[in-house]
């Protein structure tokens, strides 16, 4: 029996397991993870632990990084709108956008003009529209590769997940509009970096996959711990019942009630998350 049977620990990627935000903003090579971090991480799933990670990446991007990192469970992808077993290549659940996403967001791209946006998918491909520096940039930092094409209408369905990536005043008007539509409360809308706003379909959040992630593998909510940094984190931060979040977290997941504020990501974060877990986790308890 280890001291950490039946508890999972899910975490965010970006910024919170591996910074990665000055890559994202000046391009270069996927940092990897640190030493302590992998240690850490290793000793928590030779304890009995379950190890998983809840990113917003797509499959494409993130099936490349899932062997580099030491992981016995499955991982929550596109920000909640899946759960995919890299062991077994495959996918647990899936929650993706409705075929009509494609005409609710055509009027946005009238307002639009030239409108940056990646579109994604079950399998490995992904569509772009207007790609600007920044989507070069993670397409870089995600390793991913694209198709070009003109306007959503182009875009074949199933859609898991929409990506916008517009900067400055007209990101923020784009983010009020798109709020401000009819259909918005048909769907997820949520900020995922300082530029990504993204769409996915209604409950399809981390917390929402989190939960259902906990209950197949058979694990007590009050044994989910998670730990991330951006809004788009803040769903599974409410479910979990040890919530973390790195120094470097947004002003609204550091305020998030029952987080624990833990070392700058770039700090070694999770590493010490996992000596907090040995205060709440004693071997006398077990």
């Amino acid at each position: 029996m280890g001291r950490f049977d039946g508890v999972l620990l899910a975490s965010d990627f970006d910024n919170t397991l591996v910074y990665t935000e000055d890559v994202l903003l000046s391009g270069g090579v996927l940092p990897p993870l640190s030493r302590e971090n992998r240690e850490a991480i290793e000793y928590f799933m030779a304890e009995g632990g379950i190890f998983s990670v809840a990113t917003g990446r797509a499959l494409p991007s993130f099936a490349p990084i899932a062997p580099t990192l030491p992981m016995n469970g499955p991982t929550i992808l596109f920000n909640g709108a899946a759960i995919y077993d890299f062991a077994r290549k495959e996918y647990m659940v899936t929650a993706f956008l409705p075929d009509d996403i494609r005409a609710k967001l055509a009027p946005v791209e009238e307002v639009f003009s030239g409108l940056t946006c990646e579109i994604y998918h079950e399998g490995s491909d992904i569509h772009i529209l207007h790609p600007n520096e920044l989507t070069r940039n993670h397409m870089r930092l995600t390793n991913s590769t694209a198709v070009e094409l003109t306007s959503i209408m182009q875009v074949p369905t199933p859609i898991s997940k929409v990506l916008f990536e517009e900067t400055g005043q007209r990101g923020e008007a784009l983010e009020q509009y798109v709020r401000s539509q009819p259909w918005a409360g048909e769907f997820e809308i949520v900020k995922s970096g300082k530029f990504f706003l993204e769409i996915t379909a209604k409950g399809a959040t981390k917390g929402g996959m989190i939960r259902r992630l906990a209950e197949h593998l058979h694990i007590r909510q009050e044994n989910v711990c998670c730990v991330g940094d951006h809004l788009n984190d803040i769903p599974m931060l409410r479910f979990a019942s040890h919530a973390f979040a790195p120094r470097n977290a947004v002003e609204a997941v550091r305020q998030t009630p029952g987080v624990q504020l833990l070392r700058d990501c770039r700090e070694d974060a999770v590493a010490e998350l996992v000596a907090r877990l040995e205060e709440i986790y004693p071997p006398e308890k077990v």
